[in-house]
């Protein structure tokens, strides 16, 4: 896993994701939330922190997979806590249980002042890359 670069996807790139390592148990990364992606209460719209999330729970299932298999995502059980601001988001995305086949993996969102502003549960689908 790399930083957020050139390289990168273009959505990885549009919510400013950097990568910050994985643990062994615990991917983390993190999000720079643009005012561009703010709702009319000035706050983070949903629809990005699910993205935000999507994107932890499919990079904490790769982290633990050999780099020749992928995952895609069949589902994604989102729960908003509380607003999220423009800023710094950090995730942490754990696995939760796995098959050959199949992953599930939690991912939690924690702004700046450390408060948990989002979660999710993912449901992945673990393919070999082409």
């Amino acid at each position: 896993m790399s930083n957020a670069s050139a390289d990168a996807p273009p959505g990885a790139q549009l919510l400013g994701r950097e990568w910050l390592g994985f643990d062994g148990e615990t991917a983390s990364i993190r999000f720079e939330a643009q005012p561009s992606f703010t709702n009319r209460h000035g706050t983070i719209q949903g629809g990005f922190l699910a993205a935000m999330l999507d994107s932890a729970t499919g990079l904490g299932a790769l982290a633990a997979l050999p780099p020749t298999r992928t995952v895609v995502t069949k589902t994604l059980t989102t729960r908003f806590l509380k607003p999220a601001r423009v800023g710094p988001i950090m995730a942490k995305a754990k696995i939760v249980s796995q098959t050959d086949h199949d992953m599930v993996v939690a991912a939690d969102l924690i702004d700046a002042e450390n408060v948990t502003v989002a979660t999710a549960t993912a449901e992945l689908r673990i393919l070999d890359k082409r």
